[in-house]
């Protein structure tokens, strides 16, 4: 299959799942749609994936497949022309949100390559349920895509966990040409002149999907003696978490905890912001360190960058955009397409 042609039924494949989508998103009986029973399992399987999160993870990828921004992400690929394909790539998705191993899935297929798919235990639902989908428009695609819980003929991998969990892949699969993918976490750069549209902007990096994105912003870097009234002003806009048993099952965990431990912290009942050196937080909770000049902070920055998915704020990521990754912002900032053209 050409490129072109890839590219036309990758966006009959947007248009299909959008369409689904948009009847679940409107006012009416779903029951008839079968994305509202796979919705169903997903959510009994992952407290997490409440129906906001996955047609807010769904959406995107709509958008993705759109042919207009297909094109313009494999335009500066010229070699997709020619890649003979039929390697088979090993994916192995997280489950931290819903569906987030898409963007490896819809990069092997782009690439004329076929994928064969290990789902996380706490996402196995969506993603086979996109597949399906894709085979009804695409039975060429049929053969080429499988879903395995264990890997038995792979030329390829893509990997993605966390840093114990690398260890384990880089045993089992260091003799292919893999991907393989740790733990990070985003940042939030504040320098005292935000406005209260800043900050809304800021909470959904922050509370997105519960937090629990590699991309979601973790931990803030704000001025010497900076005042976090204003903050958390307009972070009262997210107080609907307080609904959401889990996140406030860690808050109240984690508050209990630092009580205890006669540890210092700001709170607004539902999150907790304390001064803190690590990036990677728990669930509800947010990091603060205190930077002198930007010339330091820059340093400082740097010396993380194996732990930062994506910075926000100054001259970086506008506020609210962290989950709104385009298709050629690759995860570690490893070039996905660039691995699946050399293999």
């Amino acid at each position: 299959m050409k490129k072109s042609e890839r590219i036309e039924k990758l966006s009959l494949w947007g248009h299909a799942l959008g369409a689904l989508v948009d009847e679940i998103e409107s006012a009416g009986d779903h029951s008839r749609n079968p994305l509202h029973r796979v919705m169903t399992q997903a959510k009994n399987a992952n407290a997490w994936f409440s129906t906001e999160n996955i047609l807010r993870s769904m959406n995107a990828h709509v958008s993705w497949l759109e042919k207009a921004n297909l094109e313009k992400w494999v335009a500066n690929y010229p070699a997709l022309e020619t890649v003979s394909g039929n390697k088979k790539v090993g994916i192995i998705m997280a489950g931290n949100i819903p569906a987030v191993g898409f963007h490896d899935l819809l990069s092997v297929l782009i690439s004329g390559h076929s994928p064969v798919i290990k789902c996380a235990s706490d996402d196995k639902f969506l993603l086979p349920f996109y597949i399906e989908v894709l085979k009804k428009i695409s039975p060429e695609w049929a053969d080429m895509i499988s879903v395995q819980e264990r890997f038995t003929d792979i030329d390829a991998v893509i990997a993605t966990g966390n840093n114990n969990s690398s260890r384990y892949f880089d045993y089992y699969f260091g003799k292919y040409p893999h991907i393989i993918r740790k733990n990070r976490n985003s940042v939030g750069i504040l320098k005292g002149d935000e406005t209260e549209t800043d900050f809304v902007n800021l909470g959904e990096d922050i509370f997105a999907y519960f937090g629990l994105g590699c991309r979601n912003v973790s931990k803030l870097y704000v001025p010497m003696g900076y005042n976090f009234n204003s903050f958390f002003n307009a972070m009262e806009k997210y107080s609907e978490l307080m609904n959401h048993n889990k996140f406030m099952n860690n808050y109240d965990y984690h508050r209990a905890l630092y009580l205890l431990n006669s540890e210092q912290f700001l709170t607004n009942n539902f999150l907790l912001l304390r001064e803190a050196e690590p990036i990677a937080t728990p669930v509800s909770v947010l990091h603060f360190d205190y930077y002198e000049d930007e010339k330091k902070l820059e340093e400082t920055l740097k010396s993380e960058e194996k732990n930062i998915q994506c910075i926000v704020g100054g001259k970086y990521l506008p506020f609210g955009t962290s989950q709104q990754p385009r298709l050629d912002e690759y995860a570690d900032g490893v070039d996905t397409l660039e691995f699946l053209i050399g293999i």
